[in-house]
């Protein structure tokens, strides 16, 4: 059971973990340079978790391309229910996957 002083130490975490977050948004948005990002992103994430949201990325533009979902699947090497969860968020039109193909319709 939480007690009130439970409670407001995870409320004082949430907050340090917001201002973290927005830490970490203002040094991506400022990051201009491809060469600088690639490398930024290579010492904050381990290999796998590069190769996934470069995949990930991947699968949304297929799929915004039409591109059926088990032909995504064969073509990146993923299962279809990594597809399917991609397909998923592109169907939020408030979502970010929408907004950013929608702003970067060549690439």
């Amino acid at each position: 059971m939480l007690n009130s002083s439970n409670v407001l130490v995870q409320q004082y975490i949430m907050q340090i973990n917001q201002n973290y977050k927005k830490d970490l948004l203002e040094v991506l948005v400022g990051i201009a340079d491809l060469e600088l990002m690639d490398a930024f992103l290579h010492d904050l994430l381990t290999p796998g978790e590069y190769s996934d949201i470069i995949t990930r990325l991947q699968i949304v533009r297929q799929l915004d391309a039409k591109v059926p979902q088990r032909e995504i699947a064969q073509n990146l090497g993923v299962s279809i229910s990594k597809v399917t969860r991609g397909s998923r968020e592109l169907l939020n039109v408030h979502g970010g996957f929408r907004k950013i193909l929608d702003q970067h319709q060549t690439h």
